[in-house]
């Protein structure tokens, strides 16, 4: 009797080196294309602009080489006569590891696509917001992927109810909500922040007494470097629930401040504050003047009200100007004879018959207090 005739587990010696053959061969068939199309889709890539032969290309990298192995050998035991019921639960697994790479493919060219979609818009910065939006859907994207890809693989399985299991699912998912409900708030916060985009990355926005510039938003948390160098996070549900201001399409800065002079100011150099005040602010580079008024009798002082436009966002430039204005408003001030009020209580009393009043002054700078009494 031939050695090849030998009979091992329902099939031949002959037939076990045939499914061998098959399997090696089939190995080696899909190492040959996969680094045939590496070899011509790499120069492809250099020479055009698209990102097709790009996405192409990755994926083949990403053909797994044990997951191939893995085919190989289903392909090998299709030449071999095996009982219905094992055949079964190998195709399952076949088909699993198929998917498997599926899902691999997938996931890259995803990955790959979004990405490029995001360095693009981020390049452009007019598109930010666009690349806010690109993290949620990338992410929501896969998960679809990936969730069709197990169900499937489950219905695959011999014995395996895919309609029992969802509604099993749909049960424990609701448990399971509930236990997470903090996480999920999170999570469908920062889908509101992507498809809303009350900002977006870069943005310069204010959260109460925080601000900074916006650096990550992810699912949880979105992340920002505050002014003083340190990185603020916030929980995306936290975050929507507060007050932001956002600073990015601002176009101009309204700037209102008050000056207060003291009382003995004479009537004539309180009209002529108006008009100082106007061409000091009106000599300010690159601002627009909008209003300069006697508004109120305070406690201490009459006080004046000054509003002006910075035509830009820069807040240094903004402290500059105020700055300017702030030293020429002393210099004109001290020329012409006015004085700035500052913190001060004058009381009359009913006093001693040789004085019809006195007049107690109370003065208060910084922490100390300085009393004087002046005799009317």
């Amino acid at each position: 009797m031939d050695l090849l005739d030998l009979v091992v587990f329902n099939n031949r010696i002959r037939t076990w080196l045939v499914a061998l053959l098959v399997g090696v061969a089939t190995a080696v068939t899909i190492q040959l294309v996969k680094r045939l199309l590496l070899h011509r889709l790499k120069p492809l890539t250099q020479r055009t602009s698209t990102r097709l032969d790009d996405g192409a290309m990755l994926a083949v990298e990403k053909t797994n080489s044990f997951i191939v192995a893995l085919l190989s050998i289903y392909v090998g035991i299709l030449v071999l006569k095996v009982p219905l019921a094992v055949m079964e639960w190998i195709s399952a697994v076949a088909f699993t590891v198929l998917l498997l790479q599926v899902g691999i493919w997938g996931d890259r060219l995803v990955r790959f696509w979004f990405a490029q979609e995001q360095d693009l818009a981020l390049v452009e910065r007019e598109n930010a917001r666009r690349a806010t939006t690109i993290n949620a859907v990338s992410f929501v994207v896969r998960l679809v992927l990936f969730s069709i890809l197990i169900l499937v693989a489950l219905d695959n399985i011999p014995g395996v109810e895919i309609t029992a299991l969802l509604a099993g699912l749909g049960v424990g998912g609701v448990a399971v909500a509930l236990a997470v409900q903090n996480i999920l708030g999170d999570l469908f916060a920062s889908l509101s922040i992507a498809l809303d985009k009350p900002f977006v990355i870069g943005d310069f926005i204010e959260v109460g007494q925080y601000k900074g510039t916006v650096e990550h938003i992810g699912l949880k948390t979105t992340r920002v470097r505050s002014m003083f160098g340190e990185e603020l996070i916030f929980a995306n549900g936290d975050l929507l629930e507060s007050r932001i201001q956002n600073f990015r399409d601002m176009q101009e800065r309204r700037v209102s401040f008050q000056i207060g002079v003291t009382y003995e100011t004479p009537p004539e150099k309180l009209r002529q504050i108006p008009a100082m005040v106007t061409e000091i602010i009106e000599a300010q580079e690159p601002i627009r003047f909008d209003r300069v008024h006697f508004f109120n009798f305070g406690s201490y002082s009459l006080d004046f009200e000054i509003v002006y436009f910075v035509l830009s966002p820069d807040f240094k430039l903004y402290m500059d100007i105020q700055q300017q204005i702030n030293l020429a408003l002393l210099e004109q001030f001290a020329a012409a004879g006015i004085e700035f009020a500052f913190p001060t209580q004058t009381l009359h009393l009913a006093g001693a018959p040789e004085r019809s009043a006195v007049r107690t002054e109370v003065v208060e700078r910084g922490n100390g207090r300085k009393q004087a009494e002046i005799g009317a």
